[in-house]
């Protein structure tokens, strides 16, 4: 089983899908990614790194919710992430960012 259907199984045996309308689960996922980056705040990368349990729970938490509002829109995740590599490839070419860590952007 995938877990995009873990998460619709997990989801479904509780009812919960009546609670979790798009806005509701845009709103928890920026609260975990919140609870994420704060296992970071105040600290280097690499002791915040030192935390890892603590960073799966947060970064499962928001890939579940985002499974959620993937649902209910009926979006496919691996096509949403597709799409938007190829037009990321376009805004981001490999020649202007090899070795560099700056977003250049190709003329629109």
């Amino acid at each position: 089983m995938d877990s995009m259907s873990k998460v619709k199984q997990f989801r479904e045996e509780r009812d919960w899908r009546q609670f979790h309308n798009e806005k509701d689960l845009a709103l928890s996922i920026s609260l975990e990614a919140s609870e994420l980056l704060e296992i970071y705040q105040w600290r280097t990368p690499e002791e915040g790194n030192e935390d890892l349990e603590h960073i799966k729970e947060e970064l499962a938490d928001v890939l579940i919710y985002s499974y959620m509002m993937a649902d209910n829109l009926n979006l496919d995740i691996d096509d949403i992430i597709a799409e938007k590599l190829v037009k990321n490839a376009v805004k981001y070419p490999v020649e202007a960012c090899l070795e560099n860590n700056k977003k250049r952007r190709r003329n629109r």
